[in-house]
Order: structure tokens, then sequence, then C-alpha cells
């Protein structure tokens, strides 16, 4: 199976704070793979390591099997291979959802101006914002940001697509319109790797889950062996505590 990721011992400090501890973690084409585990366990970190917004300490950040964190490596061509969705939606406010999701087309991949319009249509479909190609961002609700939001990612057609919490700061009667959206595109063999605090949603939509702890990968598996077979006590117990939030 192919790997459009992999991730070979790679580490990351702050200070004297070891952050991430040796993660060895493979991304295979077209599956879901979604990061669970305690606040402050190094999942948000693990994702800016892999799209290159933090630099790693040590190990490899294979894309494609070319290790992208290299010092030599063109750290803005690998960008341009990835999609990154934050919790904040970061939309240009005195844009249009349209003009969102165009612009990096536009500026960064040089894509004609009428097929990048085409593509964000087409993409907004998708998000089920297709009529509100024209809005602004204060005109929306947050939950409909941040589905322009992953639209905006995917208008690169990224190699892969990194989520970083993108339901945290909505209020939770706009969670479900969001993770509906993220749950078409596994379906749809879009390859992704997923920080979510969400479980229901890690067991129904990833193929693997991973469970970091204090930095490692302490657990990993189907979403059948991870939240159902785990042997693993602090798993357990961060399970028990998550389902009574």
């Amino acid at each position: 199976m192919t790997a459009v990721l992999e991730l070979q011992g790679v580490t990351k400090a702050y200070g004297d704070v070891d952050v991430l501890r040796g993660i060895d973690l493979s991304v295979p084409e077209h599956h879901a793979i979604a990061l669970i585990g305690a606040s402050g366990s190094g999942k948000s970190t693990l994702l800016r390591c892999v799209d290159l917004l933090e630099e790693i300490d040590d190990g490899q950040v294979l894309l494609d099997g070319v290790d992208v964190a290299d010092p030599r490596a063109d750290v803005a061509a690998a960008q341009r291979r990835m999609g990154i969705v934050f919790q904040a939606f970061n939309l240009f406010p005195h844009m249009t959802a349209l003009e969102n999701v165009t612009l990096a087309p536009r500026v960064v991949h040089g894509v004609a101006a009428a097929e990048a319009t085409a593509r964000a249509r087409e993409l907004l479909r998708r998000v089920g914002l297709d009529a509100f190609a024209d809005a602004h961002p204060d005109r929306l609700s947050g939950g409909q940001q941040q589905r322009v939001a992953i639209a905006r990612a995917l208008a690169v057609q990224p190699r892969l697509l990194l989520l970083d919490e993108i339901t945290s700061a909505l209020d939770p009667e706009l969670v479900g319109e969001v993770l509906a959206v993220v749950r078409k595109l596994a379906d749809d063999g879009m390859t992704m790797m997923m920080v979510t605090h969400e479980m229901a949603f890690a067991r129904e939509a990833s193929d693997r889950v991973v469970f970091i702890d204090q930095g490692r990968v302490a657990v990993e598996g189907t979403p059948g062996e991870v939240f159902r077979e785990h042997g693993n006590e602090r798993l357990r117990a961060f399970l028990s505590r998550v389902s009574h939030l």
C-alpha cells in the first residue's frame, strides 16, 4: 500500500520541554488517520511539523518518499502539495467565499482565473455552500466559514489534507455540518490526517486511529481495535474522561 506520508523518528522540543519524542507513523493513500489524545500530548504540534510550519529537531517527514523536512528541501514546494485547516477559519474578511477559495490556486499555483473560479464553485457545491459564493465571511455562520476553509484547502488539490481540531471553535449545533463534509471526503478517498476531540467522529470517519500520549504513539489501530479492544490503561483513562465531557 502506497504511503503518502511517513514519519520516522520525529522529535520536537520547545526549550527543555520534549513535545514529540520519536513519532513513527504512516498515512497510506486514500486513508483517513485520526489523532486523538489529551490536550498537550503533541497532536497539533505534529500536524504543524508535517506541514513544515514548525521545524523538527530530528527524524524524517517523507511526502511520497521525499524527506521534506531536510534542510535542503524546498519547503514552499512541499507545502503547496498539502492543505491544512485550523481551528480558526482564517478567511480574508474583505473577500467573498468564492474569492477566498480561488486565491491560492491563482496566486500561488498560477491557475487561470476562469479555471480557478470553476473549481471553486464546484468545491463550494461539495461543501453545501454554492448559494453563498458571493457572501463575505461576516455573513456566514461559524460552520459555514469552516466549510469555506475546507473548500479553500481542497482548491489546491492537495496530496494530503491536514485538519487540526476544526470543530473546536464551533457552537455545538454547527459541528455536525462540518463533520458531515469531512466524512464525505473520507468516503471519497481523500488522504487525510486529522486531530479531533470528537470520538464518535474518529470512530466513524477514519480508517485508523492513533492515540498520542506524552509525545509518543501509544496505541494505533483500526477504530474497533482502539475503541473496543485496547489494553492500554492511559488510553482507557483518556476515553473515560472524554466520554463524560
